[in-house]
C-alpha cells in the first residue's frame, strides 16, 4: 500500500500539473487579445499583453514567436531574430518560428542562413507549403532558379491555392523565355487575387491570348 508521504507527493505533483495547465490556458488568452491588437496595428498593446504571458508562463515558446512577429513588421529584425530564436531554444520542432526566423534572415539579404531555417521548417513540418514557398524566394534570390522551381511545384503540390507562389513560379517562367507557363500562372494567380506582375506583362504586350476566361 502507499505511505502518507507518497500519497501526499502524487497529490501534490497532480496539482502542481493543474496548475501548470491552467497558467498555459491564460497565457494563451494573452496571446490571443494580443494578437488581436496587433492584427489593428496596436503594437504597444500587444506587447503588453504578450509580457503578461510571459509571466505566467516564461517556458511558452509561442509567446516568443509572437514577440518576434510584432518585432519583424516594426522593422526591428536584430529584436526579432533573438525572440525567434527564444521560441526555437524552447521547442526545437517549432516549425513556425523557423520559417519566421528565415523571412526575417531574407528580408535582411541573408540567403544562406535564411535557406538554412526554411529547410529546418520544412524538416519539423514536411507538409509546411508556406516554408517551401519562403525557401524558393531565397533560392530565387540567389539565381537558383531551378531549385526554386522545385520548392514553387511543391507548395503548390501542397496548397494550390497560394496565389504568390503562381506569380513567382511564373516570374521565373517569364525570365527563363517559357512564356506559355508563364502566361499560365501568372493568369492563374490573378484569379487567385495576386494581378500585379500579370498586370505588368500584359501591358508590355505578354499574354495577349485569352487565358482568362
Amino acid at each position: 500500500m502507499f505511505g502518507a508521504k507518497t500519497i501526499f507527493l502524487v497529490c501534490f505533483l497532480f496539482l502542481t500539473a493543474c496548475a501548470s495547465t491552467n497558467d498555459y490556458q491564460t497565457a494563451a488568452e494573452f496571446i490571443y487579445t494580443g494578437t488581436s491588437y496587433a492584427s489593428e496595428g496596436e503594437f504597444d498593446l500587444a506587447l503588453d499583453e504578450y509580457k503578461k504571458a510571459i509571466d505566467i508562463a516564461p517556458d511558452y515558446a509561442t509567446i516568443y514567436n509572437s514577440r518576434g512577429n510584432i518585432f519583424f513588421i516594426r522593422g526591428e529584425f536584430d529584436r526579432a531574430i533573438y525572440e525567434y530564436k527564444k521560441a526555437i531554444s524552447l521547442n526545437h520542432r517549432f516549425a513556425k518560428a523557423y520559417n519566421n526566423l528565415g523571412f526575417t534572415y531574407l528580408e535582411m539579404s541573408k540567403y544562406d542562413q535564411a535557406i538554412n531555417r526554411f529547410s529546418e521548417a520544412i524538416k519539423n513540418d514536411p507538409q509546411y507549403a508556406k516554408a517551401y514557398h519562403n525557401r524558393g524566394l531565397a533560392l530565387f534570390a540567389q539565381g537558383e532558379y531551378d531549385r526554386a522551381l522545385l520548392d514553387y511545384n511543391i507548395a503548390l503540390k501542397i496548397d494550390p491555392g497560394l496565389a504568390k507562389t503562381y506569380d513567382n513560379r511564373g516570374a521565373i517562367y517569364l525570365m527563363i523565355g517559357d512564356l506559355d507557363r508563364a502566361c499560365s500562372d501568372l493568369t492563374r494567380a490573378c484569379e487567385l487575387g495576386e494581378c500585379f506582375t500579370f498586370e505588368i506583362i500584359m501591358d508590355e504586350g505578354y499574354c495577349a491570348i485569352p487565358y482568362l476566361a
